[in-house]
């Protein structure tokens, strides 16, 4: 009995030495992760903070760093998100709703959802490559708004898709049987009882995939976004830049006066997504209390 005891507390005590050794690899994996992410954020706000000012937002970009701002680049990822936001969002919701509510569970249909799966993990430079064969090239847009606005819009489709079937997935099925027991159609049933359920994960898989495409640089220069832009698009076929390729400009010359100018716009890229990131958790636990 003795010997039996003796081997289970054995036992015992080797569980909790691993279960310590792993305790201790995870928090220090976790910390350096924390630890780089803050001295970097630190570094950037040490940078950039002194160049914040209004100018940096009313302002074209110079050859003089005294006068340079990011107004074009503010304002082009703002056009890429007016168009981006409801193009995806109507295509990707409408696809993901198809797919979990009306396709048929077949081989097709697994494929189709094992490539959308897929798409979801492709680096975004191919997402770049595809918009210059397809936007730039195939269908004559040009190095233009719309070719950029196309291809981000590409970029976070499959995101918006996975999403939106997980927050479908999510509702019970006791809500649709409820449903078709009043005598409900299959559309009365989606839009009134699966959709409003399953909004909050949609908007929140949404607005993170906006958040994803904002600070993206690689598709944008594939696609032919420019690095000076003194002026703000006029039309969907004009050039145009964004705030990544405005960063991605001034932290690449070799004066000083302008990688600081890069940290002040790292900083605003930074805040925006902060607060993209923000109205996605107070929209998801406003409809989750709502429904």
């Amino acid at each position: 009995m003795n010997i039996f005891q003796d081997a289970n507390r054995k036992q015992i005590a080797n569980r909790r030495l691993k279960d310590q050794l792993l305790h201790t690899i995870f928090l220090l994996a976790t910390s350096v992760g924390i630890i780089a992410l803050t001295v970097l954020i630190i570094d950037i706000i040490i940078d950039g903070w002194a160049h914040l000012s209004p100018d940096l937002f009313t302002n074209f970009p110079s050859r003089k760093a005294e006068n340079a701002g990011m107004k074009s680049g503010l304002m082009g990822s703002l056009y890429i998100l007016l168009i981006l936001i409801p193009l995806s969002f109507v295509m990707g919701v409408g696809a993901a709703i198809y797919l979990e509510e009306y396709a048929p569970k077949n081989k097709f249909t697994r494929l189709v959802q094992l490539n959308i799966s897929t798409l979801a993990g492709v680096p975004s430079i191919v997402y770049g490559i595809l918009g210059l064969a397809l936007f730039v090239r195939m269908l004559g847009l040009e190095k233009s708004l719309i070719s950029g606005a196309l291809t981000m819009t590409l970029l976070v489709l499959p995101v918006i898709i996975v999403a939106s079937q997980e927050a479908i997935r999510a509702v019970p099925r006791s809500r649709r049987d409820a449903s078709f027991a009043l005598g409900a159609t299959k559309w009365q049933t989606v839009s009134r009882s699966v959709l409003p359920s399953s909004i909050p994960g949609i908007l929140t898989g949404v607005i993170l995939a906006v958040s994803r495409a904002i600070g993206e640089t690689a598709p944008l220069i594939i696609v032919g976004a420019s690095t000076y832009v003194a002026f703000l698009p006029q039309s969907l076929t004009d050039a145009f830049t964004a705030m990544p390729i405005q960063i991605y400009n001034w932290i690449s010359r070799p004066q000083v006066e302008f990688k600081d100018l890069g940290a002040s716009a790292i900083i605003i890229l930074l805040a925006i997504l902060i607060l993209l990131n923000i109205s996605a958790v107070i929209i998801r636990n406003r409809y989750q209390k709502k429904f």
